[in-house]
């Protein structure tokens, strides 16, 4: 039985490539001057090469030195996001859906932009900094494949959301854990082994098609 809108329910999106339609490590890392082979890094963990968590603390070590409060209205202004993102969020709080969002990205970047999209909240790296300046570190917890579930678990249990009720939609590698144990898990234009996880996909960049796997009644 797939969710309904006639009931609450709980989204859950990856952000990067999915709810966005870039990667904000790699713009990161074309301020810092390692765009291009920081970006080969993203791709071989997006492809499930290497794990995420030796991939984010690599890619991360990269950064060290950028002035973050400096670039960072100018990375927000390069971030794009995905067509039908906001037909999407409208119309599950219309029916009294929550929508939240798991990034590997980082609360310095998203924290100012998710609230115009009227995420309700979501989960994503700090970035350790002195002076204004990245030291290469990520403060606190990876936010890997295993913490994306845990999101999803606790927002539904907050807010009382049975489990048929709750969606999944990512991309990447990092995101398979949590679209096989929702409700319903979408692959969004995504990595051949993501696609295998599960019958639901979407081959073009319209995030709205998620509306076409609900029930209305």
């Amino acid at each position: 039985m797939l969710p309904t809108l006639a009931k609450p329910g709980l989204l859950v999106m990856d952000v990067d490539a999915t709810l966005i339609e870039e990667e904000v490590i790699d713009l990161l890392g074309a301020e810092a001057g390692c765009g291009d082979e920081l970006s080969k890094i993203t791709a071989r963990a997006m492809r499930g090469e290497i794990t995420f968590d030796t991939s984010l603390r690599l890619r991360v070590s990269m950064l060290r030195g950028l002035h973050i409060d400096e670039c960072k209205k100018r990375i927000i202004s390069q971030i794009h996001v995905t067509k039908g993102a906001n037909v999407l969020i409208d119309t599950l709080h219309a029916h009294g859906w929550k929508v939240g969002a798991v990034s590997g990205g980082f609360h310095e970047i998203l924290d100012e932009f998710l609230p115009g999209l009227n995420i309700d909240f979501w989960v994503a790296h700090h970035l350790e900094s002195i002076n204004g300046r990245l030291t290469g570190n990520v403060l606190g917890n990876i936010v890997n494949a295993n913490a994306k579930v845990e999101a999803l678990q606790t927002w539904a249990s907050n807010f009382g959301i049975a489990h048929e009720q709750t969606v999944a939609v990512g991309d990447g590698a990092n995101d398979i854990a949590m679209i096989t144990f929702a409700g319903l898990g979408v692959a969004f234009c995504a990595k051949p082994a993501v696609q295998a996880a599960t019958p639901y996909r979407i081959l073009t960049r319209d995030v709205s098609a998620v509306l076409h796997f609900l029930n209305v009644n």
